[in-house]
């Protein structure tokens, strides 16, 4: 028996030991999967974990974790002075929302000291852009920013982007909810004072997402990039007002793009771009929130392709793929430079549903042996070749 207990008692070392041999890397990455609240709340796992959240370098503050302002502004108060200052934070991750207070000096202060600590990736949601505090402006070290405003489009509030950012090393942008506002100078835009430019100052950017912003004083928004290799825009699906700009032109200057993803409801914009920026494009997603019926939005998807000669895979949904289709005597055309070095076609349904033949054979009548990704109907299957 006493042989046994030792035994067992060895065996309960051995597991404690587990825990205590993890590195404090693995550690980290474990503790960075958690909030701020919790991953302080491990300190009484073990010895191993009492001062482990003090040097993480992942930050993640959500208003909703606690239930009164008092509480949360304690925690921060407390979290900020505990932990270990010459640990740089990787990520702040600072998710506020609207019905959860914060106020705006312990706003200022949590994103102070996370760009004081050469703050890599910040991602914040209902941000107040006027109440940033001056550091977050000019960063030499923030390589991915998330943004997203308390943009409400109802209210006619809006946060405006600024155009004066210094990010030199920052690579990935995404934005939520921000308006664009011309700056004197119009940067790459042909339309002049009809255009904006907000991003020909990050010369390192590779990743740009714009998702259901507006303009305030312009038609068309450019994108200059030297480095942009994905685009992803997501247009505002609501009515047009008076006092900003929900549908709006594409101005494209980027080289090197890749991939572009295009998400809309009842309005597509023309897509302005030398022959050689297009033709840099090899992989495309359109989707379309709803059909609409509009001859004026089957003529521009419809250019979309014609333009975009040198796609290698387009990945297109049922309604976007229905809209096309009005084009007047669509499958009579014939074009030698359709789609043709097409070598993937994927359409998305939101239910199985056929897709008649015509329509996928007029796609890919200059690219045969592209694969064809989606539920098609029987009868194609004996002549192109599909994936699952």
């Amino acid at each position: 028996m006493e042989r046994h207990k030792r035994h067992h008692k060895d065996d309960s070392k051995n597991e404690d030991d587990l825990i205590s041999d993890l590195s404090g890397c693995v550690l980290h990455l474990i503790l960075s999967f958690l909030n701020a609240k919790e991953a302080v709340q491990t300190c009484i796992l073990s010895k191993r974990w009492i001062n482990l959240w003090k040097t993480l370098p992942t930050l993640t503050l959500s208003s909703s974790n606690f239930r009164t302002q008092r509480s949360l502004e304690q925690f921060v108060y407390h979290i900020l002075s505990l932990r270990d200052h010459s640990t740089a934070i990787h990520t702040l991750c600072l998710q506020l929302h609207y019905n959860h207070f914060m106020g705006i000096s312990l706003y200022r202060m949590i994103i102070e000291y996370a760009f004081s600590h050469n703050v890599q990736q910040f991602r914040i949601s209902y941000a107040i852009i006027e109440d940033l505090p001056p550091r977050f402006f000019s960063s030499h070290t923030l390589t991915s920013l998330h943004l997203s405003s308390s943009f409400l489009l109802h209210s006619g509030s809006m946060q405006i982007f600024p155009n004066f950012l210094n990010f030199p090393a920052l690579t990935t942008l995404s934005l939520k909810y921000v308006a664009f506002r011309r700056s004197t100078s119009y940067g790459r835009c042909t339309t002049f004072h009809n255009c904006v430019d907000p991003f020909s100052a990050f010369n390192m950017l590779d990743t740009l997402i714009i998702d259901c912003c507006v303009l305030l004083d312009a038609r068309n928004l450019c994108i200059s990039s030297t480095k942009l290799l994905s685009l992803t825009i997501c247009m505002y699906d609501g009515d047009p007002r008076d006092n900003f700009r929900t549908y709006f032109g594409i101005e494209l200057y980027a080289p090197t793009v890749h991939t572009f993803n295009y998400s809309c409801g009842q309005y597509i914009p023309k897509l302005v771009g030398s022959k050689s920026v297009l033709s840099s494009i090899k992989h495309v997603n359109i989707h379309s929130s709803r059909y609409m019926g509009s001859g004026e939005k089957s003529s521009i998807i419809f250019n979309w392709l014609v333009e975009l000669a040198n796609i290698e895979s387009l990945t297109i949904n049922f309604f976007a793929l229905t809209d096309i289709f009005l084009f007047p005597d669509l499958l009579k055309i014939k074009l030698p430079s359709l789609l043709c070095n097409l070598k993937s076609l994927k359409i998305k349904v939101f239910q199985p549903i056929s897709i008649p033949a015509e329509t996928v054979d007029f796609l890919l009548q200059n690219s045969r042996s592209a694969k064809v990704v989606g539920d098609v109907v029987p009868q194609l299957h004996a002549r192109l070749p599909l994936t699952d």
